[in-house]
């Protein structure tokens, strides 16, 4: 049963949306969706293989999965709801078509590093029951997907007012900046790896471009993206205070909040950074160096 409790926030969180007046039937179709989805795109195949990186599908998919359904079923304004919709669109075929590209050169027949680390957790942990915590972890993604990840479309989509607020524009341009930051620090990083293979140079660190004020400059990029959202949903959040009963308001805007929380965890903890230098230091002999010099995830200036 402990190994269960970690699923039981996610659990509350969709059992939230459900509660409410205005969100309850997208919250209800979205979140069994999700968990068809992950039973037959990542649990099942999870469970064959004992290989968790089938995640890396499903999630992106599952952002997908939102904003269809924020397009079909919110009653917000047209453009609000289209914009909303279409960000999650945007973000999920994005890294859906990466991870199918993925399997079909194969890069998912073998555990991809950071799930790798997720083995070596348990092992710490002393977890005997691989493919069950597996299959926990696997839904807890699916989960998130059903509650947490959600409430920013549905929460935005839900505002009938046909006058976009100063946070939704914020937010929309923070957004834009955050994509474009993400999308630099990836393009800087390929063109490294392939200057270093025409050289080549073997295990050299990547601290040219943005990768000089960060470690993790594409992750960092994609925490705001979610804080941009978050951001923009303030107005519609305040509009629901007049439908919702109070303490589900309250909540809804706490769960909001925690959007930001579990993406900086998973950035920076669970399968972000933290796992992907455990196998730099090791794999890049300058590496240890570049961690004296180079912030982590928050961008700053190099250090001597």
């Amino acid at each position: 049963m402990k190994k269960l409790l970690p699923l039981l926030p996610y659990l509350f969180g969709w059992g939230l949306l459900i509660s409410t007046v205005s969100l309850s039937e997208i919250s209800l179709i979205n979140g069994i969706t999700q968990i068809v989805l992950f039973l037959f795109v990542v649990c099942i195949p999870a469970w064959k293989t004992g290989r968790m990186s089938y995640v890396d599908i499903g999630w992106p998919w599952g952002l997908v999965v939102i904003g269809v359904m924020t397009l079909i079923f919110s009653e917000g304004h047209w453009l609000r709801t289209a914009l909303v919709g279409g960000v999650y669109l945007f973000m999920g075929l994005r890294m859906g078509f990466g991870a199918i590209k993925l399997l079909q050169l194969g890069a998912l027949d073998k555990e991809l590093p950071r799930y790798q680390y997720q083995h070596r957790r348990w092992e710490k942990a002393g977890h005997t029951q691989k493919k069950f915590v597996m299959q926990v972890e696997v839904l807890l993604q699916g989960l998130a997907n059903a509650a947490f990840l959600a409430m920013p479309a549905f929460v935005i989509a839900s505002n009938p007012s046909e006058t976009l607020s100063i946070f939704e524009v914020v937010g929309l341009l923070i957004w834009l900046a955050a994509f474009i930051v993400e999308s630099v620090s990836d393009t800087q990083k390929l063109k490294f790896l392939k200057d270093m293979r025409e050289q080549s140079l073997k295990n050299k660190v990547c601290n040219v471009g943005l990768w000089r004020y960060s470690r993790h400059p594409n992750y960092f990029a994609e925490w705001m993206v979610w804080n941009a959202l978050l951001i923009a949903s303030i107005p519609s959040w305040w509009a629901l205070g007049a439908v919702e009963a109070i303490p589900v308001w309250i909540l809804l805007g706490l769960g909001l909040v925690f959007v930001s929380r579990i993406m900086f965890v998973t950035l920076v903890h669970y399968t972000g950074a933290k796992p992907a230098e455990f196998y730099s230091v090791q794999k890049r002999p300058e590496y240890k160096a570049y961690q004296l010099s180079t912030n982590m995830f928050f961008p700053g200036i190099p250090k001597s």
